[in-house]
């Protein structure tokens, strides 16, 4: 049995892919390209999963319920994050759907900092550095990258409301 080392960030972000595709039909070079990331990071990070009992055996089906306890209660704690430098961007957090709907940010805007981005705000640092750039075409994807940000930055409001968000779309699709 190979040894863990512990998550990386992109494990997460690989596994939030594979459940935004809602289907089982893909290889991992789809992953890979859609990230933007290699396919041996991938694998790697598919393995990894495994061994953290967050994807089955095969390596294709995501155990949703374990998936969904460690993004509410260990994320923040395993990646944590701070607002740093006013920087253009992408919205992220509070500051994007589905939670923006829900909480009055006031003047407090989050972004993932991204050269391509439309507006400023304070950069949060993306679980991977290739987020930004993927987004674009996958609603869903993005939606949850949102909301596991505001679980790892926000306050107690927010974070239940991205709990509920998470939820909605994990626990009940």
């Amino acid at each position: 049995m190979k040894k863990h080392n512990g998550m990386r960030p992109q494990d997460i972000v690989v596994l939030l892919k594979i459940l935004s595709m809602k289907n089982n039909d893909w290889r991992n070079i789809d992953i890979a390209n859609a990230l933007q990331i290699s396919p041996s990071e991938v694998s790697e990070a598919l393995n990894r999963c495994k061994i953290a009992k967050l994807i089955d055996n095969k390596k294709r089906s995501v155990h949703v319920n374990a998936f969904n306890e460690f993004l509410i209660y260990g994320l923040k704690y395993v990646f944590p994050t701070e607002p740093g430098a006013m920087v253009k961007g992408i919205p992220t957090a509070h500051s994007a759907s589905p939670i923006k709907e829900h909480i009055s940010s006031g003047a407090d805007v989050y972004v993932w900092p991204y050269a391509k981005g439309n507006i400023r705000g304070q950069a949060i640092e993306p679980l991977y550095k290739t987020i930004a750039a993927s987004v674009h075409d996958d609603k869903l994807f993005y939606e949850l990258l949102v909301i596991i940000d505001t679980i790892r930055v926000g306050r107690a409001r927010e974070i239940s409301f991205a709990i509920e968000e998470l939820e909605k779309r994990l626990l009940h699709d």
